[in-house]
């Protein structure tokens, strides 16, 4: 059995019939940090079964909560609910009142909602050579995550480290700040090799259910941004190791099977920019004009 809050139309007996056969077991609940705001839905058959073109949505908000029920559903009927949840939300893991998780929906775009926001990453997602602060230091811009209080967002990349290296490091420094959602962006030197040595076989998905297992328990969103590509042909070697682009988007690649599996949010930033050297200043660190557009292709994505 699969438990789901509900903050909204599944409460509706009319639409439990109509997607589980009838009414479920359920429980009252409480989903802390978020409040409710309206959400125009188009979905003509979704509005004709909830009677409503305005559904709920939910917003992060640390010091409010959120009153709802908890269904207790079997895979067919959980399968059923994600049919009917409109593109605007997808089923994401939450931290209930009393501790335990379960499912909810929440808007598709994680920065929709999101108040408190760290992100975790290498020298890309530091904003290394783009005296703006990169794609990380724009978005903390247009939250005025540095002006309104209620509002953060915390950049604690480090130049240089891996994914692993970020597991070892990152959990111990979430609780401190309290946030509701985690932009995850590295990769790219965990599949760097020594010059004419072996490549690396990293244990990406345990670096990645490291940082989950935290996130979860903090009851924060999880979202992982994919390296981007990079101009082989300019990249040779820095400290005597190399990268490749076939063995960076493998590392794309296994990430975004780790997501989807375990329906975490995955941003594929590979095409951000692909095939464009100009963007890149050493082939690898985008320049402040490469920001500039990794900025604007997350944003559409966040």
């Amino acid at each position: 059995m699969h438990r789901l809050f509900s903050y909204g139309t599944l409460q509706n007996p009319r639409v439990q019939t109509q997607l589980f056969g009838g009414d479920v077991p359920s429980s009252p609940a409480r989903l802390p940090g978020f409040v409710v705001r309206d959400l125009e839905i188009t979905d003509p058959a979704v509005v004709e079964l909830s009677g409503t073109d305005r559904h709920p949505s939910l917003v992060r908000r640390i010091e409010d909560s959120v009153e709802g029920v908890l269904l207790e559903l079997d895979d067919e009927q959980l399968a059923a609910a994600d049919r009917y949840e409109v593109s605007d939300y997808v089923r994401r893991e939450v931290l209930l009142a009393d501790g335990s998780p379960c499912w909810a929906y929440v808007p598709a775009t994680p920065l929709a909602a999101a108040q408190r926001v760290v992100v975790g990453g290498d020298s890309i997602a530091y904003g290394q050579h783009d005296p703006e602060g990169g794609w990380s230091g724009r978005f903390a811009r247009e939250m005025h995550a540095y002006a309104d209080p209620d509002r953060r967002w915390f950049n604690l990349a480090i130049p240089g480290i891996t994914l692993v290296e970020i597991a070892e490091q990152l959990p111990a420094e979430l609780p401190w700040r309290r946030p509701d959602t985690v932009l995850l962006a590295a990769g790219v030197n965990d599949m760097a090799r020594p010059l004419d040595g072996p490549q690396p076989n990293p244990d990406i998905e345990s670096a990645l259910e490291t940082i989950r297992r935290s996130c979860a328990a903090l009851g924060a969103r999880l979202v992982v941004i994919s390296p981007i590509w990079l101009d082989e042909t300019r990249r040779t070697t820095v400290g005597g190791m190399q990268s490749t682009v076939k063995a960076v988007h493998s590392a794309v690649e296994r990430q975004r099977a780790w997501c989807q599996e375990r329906h975490i949010d995955f941003v594929d930033a590979w095409d951000a920019v692909r095939d464009r050297p100009d963007l890149l200043g050493d082939g690898l660190h985008p320049s402040a004009e490469g920001h500039r557009v990794l900025h604007d292709y997350l944003r559409d994505r966040l």
